[in-house]
């Protein structure tokens, strides 16, 4: 859904209404909307970590300045699994249209060269956003929303996903499993609501740990954190 149907008007009115309400001091968000969290490990050859992603930002360079004025830089709150990866002390308001808001979202850094948001589902119709599955960074033609920072605001055109499940692993993990980059694995979660996901995209380079990453829907509906078994399977081919 286009975010070209929002009236100006409106975002102003939020940014005078809403966002001075829900800023803490120095102008940043007083609370958080990052967690990882159901970590899940059994040992193979190298250790396999189930993580869950709650809703959160990548933003350009560019943008960080508009949102928290000229010269600013992210602050780096708590390191990612991944290394070089962390979550910001910065957070944004996400506006969709008809006024729909989240209030404080995460920034996760580093920045990138483009911006994107990315929800699970139940964010999606909270905001009154389709979103469409993607690989990250694959945001062609997907929704735009409205950030709201304390110093600016940035209207996306497009960017904004709900990103596939997916499995960050290195070369080694691969030749493990029997796969390369762009394959796709099925994951088994034991646990009061036992399930098996399928489809989870293969990220596999030289240097990632061995990581799934899932978003708030599916974390809940297998009942991760409290999981007893989690097994990376191989999917057959269709």
């Amino acid at each position: 859904m286009s975010t070209a149907t929002l009236d100006r008007r409106a975002v102003e009115r939020i940014v005078r209404e809403v966002v001075l309400s829900k800023l803490g001091q120095n102008g940043q968000a007083a609370t958080g909307d990052w967690t990882t969290s159901g970590k899940a490990t059994r040992e193979v050859e190298s250790q396999l970590v189930v993580s869950v992603s709650a809703r959160h930002v990548h933003l350009t360079d560019e943008h960080v300045e508009v949102l928290f004025g000229q010269g600013a830089k992210l602050t780096p709150m708590k390191p990612l699994y991944q290394d070089g990866f962390y979550a910001a002390e910065e957070t944004v308001m996400v506006v969709g249209p008809r006024k729909r808001m989240l209030p404080s979202v995460r920034i996760l850094g580093p920045t990138r060269p483009a911006s994107q948001v990315e929800l699970a589902f139940t964010d999606g119709i909270s905001l009154g956003i389709e979103l469409p599955v993607r690989p990250s960074g694959k945001i062609d033609g997907s929704p735009g929303c409205v950030l709201v920072g304390p110093k600016g605001v940035v209207e996306l055109k497009q960017g904004v996903i709900r990103a596939e499940r997916h499995v960050h692993m290195n070369q080694q993990h691969a030749m493990y499993y029997g796969v390369k980059n762009g394959d796709r694995m099925s994951l088994r979660i034991e646990s009061s609501c036992t399930l098996v996901l399928e489809d989870l995209l293969v990220r596999a380079d030289d240097v990632s740990k061995l990581e799934v990453h899932l978003d708030t829907d599916e974390g809940n509906a297998a009942d991760l954190d409290h999981a007893t078994r989690v097994e990376l399977l191989r999917q057959s081919k269709r």
